[in-house]
């Protein structure tokens, strides 16, 4: 894990009051970093300032944007930068695209994908390719979910409206994404969301990364739905042990890993 300059240290303290409004901890640039500080109860306190958690390890799922277990549809102009796989589904459960066999038996094609599109009954290797990619993102979900918790920010779940600095943060029910909120820290930062409910995101909103940024390392693992909404803006690695939904016109920079299905509407998927 990356250390945080003195600088970093001082940004990093200044969002948790933002988030918080916890003073203790938050001290000069010299010392080294402990926890920060605040009153009994108050989650907050169970985040290093000093240091962000490692990001989650995606095997060979990282070869995909979007991979489900049950299937993948689309309806609309829809357009995927990256590859889409299904597995243990066959081909059939990949609805929407128009795709094309490829020569080789091993995958299709489709307009609306830069990439290509794989399923469980191509041409060997494919199949063993995908029980493998399959397992790779359900080990990467436990892993999310396994790492130790964090607080849960917001009013009833709602992140709307803040600016959040890196580390890992728990949700014992549904988090929801009400207004535009912002991911701040550098390119070596990591953030990790752990869901025991819903993840949903208003119609219209967005979440924006600042500082470096980069939705390769944003990871949210959600027990149940992830729904993005109508014309929305996400971004990060959607781990769902249940279905992704990106509503009309909803796009985002990162990845759609499901455990059961993901259904798209007009969207844009761009891996990171």
């Amino acid at each position: 894990m990356n250390q945080y300059s003195s600088k970093s240290k001082m940004m990093f303290c200044s969002m948790a009051l933002v988030l918080t409004g916890i003073t203790a901890g938050c001290g000069g640039g010299g010392g080294g970093g402990g926890a920060v500080g605040g009153a009994a109860g108050v989650p907050f306190a169970a985040i290093n300032n000093s240091t962000s958690p490692g990001a989650v390890n995606l095997g060979t799922a990282a070869s995909f944007v979007i991979l489900a277990k049950t299937g993948v549809s689309t309806t609309g102009t829809t357009s995927v930068v990256g590859h889409v796989g299904v597995s243990p589904a066959a081909e059939t459960f990949l609805t929407g695209f128009s795709q094309a066999r490829d020569a080789t038996n091993t995958y299709s094609t489709s307009s609306l994908v830069t990439g290509h599109l794989y399923a469980a009954d191509m041409a060997v290797p494919t199949p063993t390719q995908m029980t493998t990619a399959i397992s790779d993102m359900e080990t990467a979900y436990t892993d999310a979910a396994g790492r130790p918790g964090g607080p849960a920010l917001g009013a009833a779940g709602d992140i709307g409206g803040l600016v959040i600095a890196p580390g890992t943060y728990t949700f014992g029910t549904s988090l929801f994404i009400n207004s535009n909120v912002t991911l701040s820290g550098s390119a070596t930062d990591v953030w990790i969301f752990q869901i025991t409910g819903d993840l949903t995101q208003a119609n219209a909103t967005r979440v924006t990364l600042a500082g470096g940024a980069l939705p390769k390392n944003i990871f949210w693992q959600t027990a149940g739905v992830a729904a993005i909404g109508t014309t929305a803006h996400f971004e990060g690695i959607l781990l769902s042990q249940t279905a992704i939904t990106l509503n009309t016109g909803a796009t985002m920079n990162g990845r759609l890993l499901a455990q059961t299905a993901v259904t798209l509407d007009a969207n844009a998927v761009t891996q990171p």
